[in-house]
């Protein structure tokens, strides 16, 4: 039962995010204390784990519902602390730090809660958890990521065609506008490659893009009619800071791995070398296993809880909730990172 309930740990970002919003001065910034300096912490203290189950044990644990559920638990949190959020921000001075620290702490919502788990349902076959990803995914105007994820991301990972792979040397803030507008323009095109080839017109509802952004513009008119403007903005800044979490992890996933092109001109397949991993316990846990990412780009339907870690996948010194902050330190990212992709090129 313990493999099961250690990943309940990531619904301590509710309860810290909760406190921030009743919190006053840098109270109001507990979410980020936590899981951006405690945790760090925590992880070059702890020592990583590499073991898998074995072959009995893994589909057992794949099998479990409790693991499903789990994750179905989110999308009610999720939507009740964004109508908690809504209601705590109009009633908080603009000019207070107050304000900033409750739209940050949402943003940590939007992009665990919301992207990451979003994520994991959206990869399952089923249509209703591919909905509730896609509702997840919604509470942070992200709705665009499914279709290019899942039809682009997987297929081009680790090439210069996937704007969700940083580049050698790339800066993070021209990743961030790369990677996100980019998997934007992308997800329009595979959805109106996808509709010529069932023989339906672009523009109609069987296009899931046209789908999301009226419901992206359902949802923020909703806020604006209801609570205003500043509501209305600090929401989106929330959002943004969601985003901005998501493309930082993909930053840090693939920075600077290449698929290298056969005779054809075609690239090889993808391989466990081509993903940044972490075995690091708690940022695992907090992430769903997100970390063991070259397992998880192998076979991307298979369920968080039984990816493994594999012995010839390159790895980072710590966990990524740490790795995000190192990339934020621009000249200390690519010094630590250049060097094991000097590494790696060497094996």
């Amino acid at each position: 039962m313990m493999r099961k309930v250690k990943y309940f740990l990531v619904y301590l970002l509710p309860v810290t995010v909760y406190f921030a919003f009743h919190g006053e001065g840098l109270m109001s910034f507990l979410p980020v204390l936590v899981f951006f300096v405690l945790v760090p912490l925590l992880e070059l203290m702890l020592k990583a784990d590499h073991s898998n189950f074995d072959q009995e044990t893994a589909l057992l644990e794949k099998n479990s519902r409790v693991y499903d559920w789990i994750l179905y638990l989110a999308v009610p949190v999720q939507i009740g602390m964004l109508i908690y959020f809504l209601n705590i921000i109009s009633n908080t001075p603009a000019d207070s730090l107050e304000f900033y620290g409750r739209i940050f702490a949402m943003g940590l919502m939007c992009g665990v809660m919301g992207i990451n788990i979003g994520h994991e349902l959206g990869h399952r076959p089923e249509r209703l958890n591919q909905f509730l990803g896609e509702v997840l995914l919604l509470t942070s105007l992200n709705t665009h990521f499914l279709p290019y994820h899942n039809e682009g991301h997987h297929r081009e990972v680790a090439t210069p065609n996937d704007p969700a792979t940083a580049g050698r040397n790339q800066w993070l803030f021209h990743f961030w506008i790369d990677s996100h507008f980019g998997s934007y323009a992308k997800a329009w095109k595979i959805e109106a490659k996808r509709m010529k080839k069932r023989e339906k017109p672009v523009i109609s509802l069987k296009n899931r893009m046209i789908v999301y952004s009226v419901a992206n513009v359902l949802l923020l008119g909703g806020i604006y009619y209801f609570y205003g403007i500043k509501v209305l903005l600090a929401f989106i800044l929330a959002a943004i800071v969601g985003i901005l979490l998501l493309e930082t992890v993909n930053y840090i996933e693939h920075y600077g791995l290449l698929r290298r092109k056969n005779q054809n001109g075609r690239y090889e397949r993808v391989r466990h070398s081509h993903s940044w991993n972490s075995d690091h316990q708690i940022g695992r846990l907090m992430l769903f296993n997100l970390s063991r990412h070259s397992d998880h780009h192998y076979r991307a339907s298979k369920k968080y809880q039984v990816l493994e870690s594999l012995e010839n996948s390159p790895q980072m010194p710590t966990g990524y909730p740490g790795m995000m902050v190192l990339a934020l330190m621009q000249p200390f990212w690519f010094r630590l990172m250049n060097k094991r992709l000097d590494d790696l090129m060497n094996d």
